[in-house]
């Protein structure tokens, strides 16, 4: 899989050969500072980490960027000055392995989606992304100790599978995604069984979505779309 999107950068990318990452891919920015109290982090990866950057009309550039989630952005630093890449469905970026794109995404009920998605799985028909948010819990007082107790801050990603520009949640539960795919719910619900799948293992969860995709293509008169009869859930 890591080959598979290595090789689409390398294609969509005019040259191979990588520069500074210029000035008119970068927007100023300023730090957050709101949460400096509380547990947990803004960022996925607190480290700047090297990265490449590809803006598909003028090519592939490094730099070291983190991926801050609250602001949803790939932020850079330089000396006190903080910047963020321009945010656009043809700016791309590579993270320490994790794929970033900016995408114009609609939900299967037609609401905006757009944001950073990180590239899983690459499938001619459809892709898997993932998405990171922040649950954010608030200071409080212990009513008990009278302490006051630190805010918190909490990664959750979620998974997406996304075809023509639709994106639908993958439930990571087994009951919420049989009921999704209600359609195959006897065929994948022995799949489940028989493979062992964990829907929190994020291999699993793309073997889940194949194993529906070649349960649809094998109907005798197989749909063009694999989010055609799903329980929609948005």
């Amino acid at each position: 899989m890591k080959k598979i999107l290595l090789l689409l950068f390398l294609i969509i990318s005019p040259g191979l050969l990588l520069a500074q990452l210029p000035r008119n891919l970068l927007k100023s920015t300023e730090r957050v500072s709101t949460f400096d109290e509380y547990d947990g982090s803004l960022y996925m990866k607190m480290r700047y980490k090297e990265s490449s950057v590809i803006d598909e009309k003028s090519g592939t550039f490094d730099a070291k960027l983190k991926y801050n989630i609250f602001t949803d952005a790939l932020e850079y630093n330089q000396g006190s000055k903080f910047f963020e890449v321009v945010k656009s469905p043809t700016i791309h970026a590579r993270i320490d392995g994790d794929y970033f794109y900016y995408c114009n995404f609609k939900s299967t009920r037609g609401l905006k989606r757009d944001g950073y998605y990180v590239l899983v799985e690459l499938n001619d028909k459809y892709r898997i992304y993932k998405r990171f948010t922040l649950k954010i819990k608030e200071p409080s007082q212990n009513t008990l100790t009278q302490i006051e107790e630190a805010g918190q801050l909490k990664m959750i990603t979620t998974y997406f599978v996304e075809e023509d520009g639709m994106i639908m949640e993958l439930p990571m539960n087994k009951k919420d995604m049989l009921a999704t795919f209600s359609d195959k719910e006897n065929e994948l619900k022995e799949y489940l069984k028989k493979e062992k799948i964990r829907l929190k293992k994020e291999e699993d969860l793309i073997r889940l979505v194949a194993r529906y995709n070649a349960l649809k293509s094998a109907d005798s008169s197989p749909s063009q779309s694999l989010l055609s009869n799903v329980t929609r859930r948005d």
